[in-house]
């Protein structure tokens, strides 16, 4: 079934679902993670993917999965993608 809404996006997820019903900082995870605060703002704020690395590092200090994240990541690149008008080729046929 095609999707009809946007997928959350990690910043969004991040925001809504952890930092703040932790009240966390992106700095204090920033620091928790041993990274750099603009790298957590980066991802809050839907500026930048999310590695593998940085999945597997939110996995473990968030209690979730790396593909959690990761999966979050390829629904939203997905979504602007088909949404980009970007040119794709028919289906081949035999």
């Amino acid at each position: 079934m095609a999707r009809t809404r946007k997928p959350t996006t990690i910043g969004e997820m991040l925001k809504e679902e952890f930092l703040s019903p932790l009240k966390l900082t992106q700095r204090r995870l920033a620091e928790h993670l041993g990274m750099e605060v603009k790298a957590i703002n980066r991802l809050v704020n839907s500026k930048t993917s999310i590695t593998t690395v940085m999945a597997i590092k939110l996995s473990s200090a968030l209690g979730t999965t790396p593909e959690f994240w990761i999966n979050l990541q390829v629904a939203n690149d997905l979504w602007e993608l088909k949404k980009s008008g970007v040119d794709l080729p028919h289906k081949i046929s035999a």
